[in-house]
């Protein structure tokens, strides 16, 4: 039954996020970052398009670094000798969390700083 597949599918990803959650220190940073900033949102008073472009952040950080621990695990489970394309990959993928999150903040001053100053 394909409906059946696809509503369990949702169970599947809800495990993956409670996975991140529990072994994932970073993303427990994230979630406290993201806190931070719907609180300050909120005390700002966002606009819809800002408040739109705060939560596509925050969601794309998230995924991104679920991605990454991703990436890691099947890296380690592949090989459990120090492989310098490993270590590339793994490198490349915690890169790309620091692009977007350098990316984020940078797009968060760019909307909270106008507001307070």
């Amino acid at each position: 039954m394909k409906a059946r597949r696809f509503f369990r599918s949702f169970l599947f990803a809800a495990e993956g996020i409670r996975t991140a959650l529990k072994h994932e220190q970073n993303i427990r940073f994230h979630i406290l970052a993201a806190v931070v900033v719907v609180a300050a949102g909120l005390l700002t008073g966002l606009s819809l398009l800002e408040w739109l472009v705060v939560i596509g952040l925050i969601g794309g950080m998230m995924a991104l670094e679920m991605v990454n621990s991703a990436i890691e695990r099947v890296v380690d489970l592949a090989t459990s000798e120090l492989h310098p394309l490993a270590k590339q990959a793994k490198d490349m993928a915690a890169g790309a969390v620091l692009v977007f999150a350098v990316a984020s903040a940078i797009i968060g001053l760019l909307i909270f700083l106008p507001k307070w100053f």
